[in-house]
């Protein structure tokens, strides 16, 4: 299995980041998801899930940055550009934004898709599970939970680091 993000010199282009328009934020959050190609997906992939994580917010924020986990995709060589507003099937789990040392209070921010904010450039980390069934995790699920169901569940995963501006 193989994923791929089209990047823009090298970097996540930017209506899915910090310099989103406005039209694609929330709480000055930018929350439109970017499209992401896979190819070779295994034989008995029944379900599509996702982790974006930012391990170069460590420093920052204490812990790595968990923008976009999501599960129960159907099976297909794309997860199309926007889908985490678009819904379709998929189920959303947190996002750092949970956190307590933020304050914001808002569902729709916290389980969806949460665009790359660097204060400088950082390298995200992308890995997409082919699952042999669905999870059936609620909305608002943990990263933890996510992680204990792929690991019984998953046939074939793949990841790939990218940057976005800071």
């Amino acid at each position: 299995m193989k994923i791929n993000v089209d990047l823009l010199g090298g970097f996540l282009p930017d209506r899915f980041g910090k310099y989103a328009p406005e039209e694609y934020r929330l709480h000055n959050q930018p929350m439109r998801s970017f499209p992401i190609h896979i190819s070779d997906l295994p034989r008995g992939t029944r379900a599509l899930a996702l982790t974006l994580i930012d391990y170069d917010a460590v420093p920052v924020a204490g812990f790595p940055w968990i923008h976009w986990i999501a599960t129960d995709f159907d099976v297909s060589n794309e997860i199309p550009e926007n889908i985490s507003n678009l819904g379709n099937g998929l189920v959303q789990g947190k996002n750092s934004n949970d956190s307590k040392f933020i304050d914001l209070d808002d569902p729709v921010v916290i389980n969806h898709y949460v665009g790359p904010t660097p204060p400088s450039d950082h390298d995200y980390t992308l890995t997409v599970y082919a699952l042999n069934n669905k999870t059936n995790l609620e909305p608002g699920f943990y990263l933890n939970e996510l992680l204990k169901k792929v690991d019984s569940m998953a046939i074939d995963q793949a990841t790939i680091k990218f940057r976005s501006r800071g």
